[in-house]
């Protein structure tokens, strides 16, 4: 196992503030004047803030049970950084539904009861399992971008990049934080590998659906179904997506472990590219 203990111990919670436009020079389409991308980047925004909030409340509701002070305290920066990322993400989705994205029903009402309601009848320990599970997707998925120099060098509204660069960095710093709290509170290897079995199958088609209603949605897309046809080769067949179903499937390993990953050297990277003493967003800071 790789020990990231030097780079992260404790994530650290940045009150991060981000001056969103709405588009720039890109206008609708923020990525590199993408569309498939561009939707692809807004559909994840929208889910953020809500995902992040259930994420917290796997975590807390074992809160008051850790005994390890250390954990305690990464626990306590996982809390702190999560809430930021929704905080931000609804600022930019804000934005974004303003530019005509349909993104607003991930925050709806009547979705979140749903979400509560499938907590309650899992369990708390299968929906600690479910956010173990989904930080190890968001980690393969925050190395893939600060990590792939074909991925940072597409250009796009810089504001939008800060963020997803952020909240990358963060992915990372805890990324192992749910999963210890699984592990601590005794949760099983069985129930870990299924319920990750279980969003392999499901959470990739939902993603792969959500974002095709989106683009149907689109006026301008629809008239356009050759430009859609080459962004979704260009986004699909690129170094963001190639090989990410074997880097997901590592966590069905029994005796896996995130920090089994080694992120040592892309945290030190962007933690000082990003928040050192000359860092990109060192004036984002509150």
């Amino acid at each position: 196992m790789v020990n990231d203990s030097a780079t992260a111990r404790y994530p650290k919670t940045r009150r991060v503030r981000f001056p969103f436009g709405t588009g720039g020079q890109y206008g609708k389409y923020f990525v590199n004047d993408d569309s498939v991308f561009s939707h692809f980047v807004a559909s994840l925004s929208g889910a953020f803030p809500p995902g992040e909030e259930a994420f917290i409340r796997s975590v807390r509701h074992y809160a008051d049970r850790i005994t390890d002070p250390e954990l305690k305290k990464r626990v306590a920066g996982f809390i702190g950084q999560e809430s930021v990322h929704g905080q931000q993400h609804r600022a930019l989705n804000d934005k974004l539904i303003a530019m005509g994205y349909r993104i607003g029903w991930w925050d709806s009402k009547t979705l979140e009861r749903r979400r509560r309601r499938l907590e309650r009848w899992i369990g708390p320990r299968a929906h600690l399992a479910m956010t173990a599970a989904a930080e190890h997707y968001t980690a393969v998925l925050a190395q893939r971008v600060l990590d792939t120099p074909e991925v940072q060098a597409i250009p796009g509204d810089a504001e939008v990049w800060n963020l997803l660069n952020w909240h990358a960095l963060e992915e990372l710093e805890h990324k192992s934080v749910a999963f210890d709290v699984y592990r601590a509170m005794g949760g099983s290897e069985p129930l870990r590998i299924g319920v990750m079995a279980t969003m392999i199958a499901l959470a990739l088609p939902l993603a792969l659906t959500t974002l095709t209603l989106s683009l149907i949605d689109d006026p301008v897309t629809r008239r356009q179904p050759l430009r859609l046809v080459s962004e979704a080769r260009r986004l699909f067949g690129g170094p963001l997506f190639d090989g990410l179903l074997t880097d997901l499937a590592a966590y069905l390993r029994p005796g896996f472990h995130p920090d089994d990953i080694d992120t040592v050297a892309v945290l030190r990277q962007w933690q000082e590219e990003l928040f050192g003493p000359a860092g990109t967003l060192v004036d984002h800071l509150k």
